[in-house]
């Protein structure tokens, strides 16, 4: 991990350069680095990896962190400071450099490389709800619950390799070879499709209260903060004729449980798991953006 450390003009900076940003887009990394350098002092660190952008967090000392990358990148620092407790007493900065970059304007902050930039220097920090679960796992903005993949015998399984392309078996084409030389000529083949997505059977319970049980079946469940330390749930049950109305709560806490399922936590899938319980913490995390939003 590379450091380098400029002249200070008042606030210090700690400048984590996530490596992806890094390689996808350098000439954006070098206009955040000069913008920052030129307006405070600052202490650049180039990690290799997500080991070494732990250790620079850890290590920023009372330099403010100013992250560079894409929205995993930010993520990533959020989820750091929270597992060792220092996000309440820090103040975030992120330069949106990546592909990934809509949970970032979501937030206030500004995609361009400059405007970001120059919001790190000039901007506000504002404080923010944060969704925690019971694994100390975080959501900052939103997470989703889409319909279960069902599995299908006609499906080959995910990393099961292709037969022709293992090599040292011949005889496997051989075997394949012959099978299809006995099956009658015009017979069209049969293609296993993939399967639809198909209707998840969960329980939702917003503040201890049921809003959907396992006798209901679900196309999907979002979850969001709206309003101080109140998330909002949206639950689309399965629609038969006439499309269904989406039920709809607001609450701290939102468990949901059942059949095993997946979930998007802002840009991560993770699972599969049969419960998690997530807690909207009020003002939990700080985030510079521009002072005019």
């Amino acid at each position: 991990m590379a450091e380098v450390a400029t002249s200070a003009t008042s606030e210090q900076l700690l400048v984590v350069v996530d490596p992806v940003a890094r390689r996808s887009d350098g000439e954006s990394v070098r206009i955040a680095k000069d913008v920052l350098g030129a307006g405070a002092g600052m202490k650049l660190c180039l990690p290799d990896g997500p080991e070494e952008f732990a250790r620079a967090l850890a290590r920023r000392g009372s330099r403010r962190p100013v992250v560079v990358g894409d929205d995993r990148a930010l993520i990533r620092a959020v989820a750091l400071l929270h597992r060792h407790r220092e996000l309440a007493g820090c103040a975030l900065s992120v330069v949106p450099v990546g592909g990934a970059l809509s949970l970032a304007r979501s937030l206030g902050v500004p995609t361009g490389t400059v405007a970001a930039a120059r919001a790190v220097l000039d901007g506000v920090e504002r404080r923010m709800d944060l969704m925690v679960d019971d694994s100390d796992g975080v959501v900052l903005g939103a997470l989703r619950i889409p319909p279960l993949r069902p599995a299908s015998a006609g499906t080959v399984p995910e990393g099961t390799p292709d037969v022709d392309a293992v090599p040292g078996h011949p005889w496997l084409r051989t075997c394949q070879s012959l099978v299809r030389t006995l099956v009658p000529a015009g017979r069209p083949s049969r293609v296993a499709a993939a399967p639809e997505p198909g209707p998840s059977r969960l329980r939702v319970e917003v503040d201890g209260e049921t809003l959907v049980d396992l006798d209901q079946p679900v196309e999907a469940v979002s979850v969001a903060p709206v309003a101080a330390g109140i998330a909002s749930v949206e639950v689309r049950p399965v629609s038969v004729g006439a499309e269904a109305s989406p039920l709809l709560a607001q609450g701290r806490t939102v468990t949901v449980s059942g059949a095993h399922f997946r979930y998007r936590a802002d840009t991560v899938v993770s699972g599969p798991v049969r419960t998690r319980t997530w807690v909207v913490r009020e003002a939990a995390w700080g985030l510079t953006v521009p002072s005019g939003r």
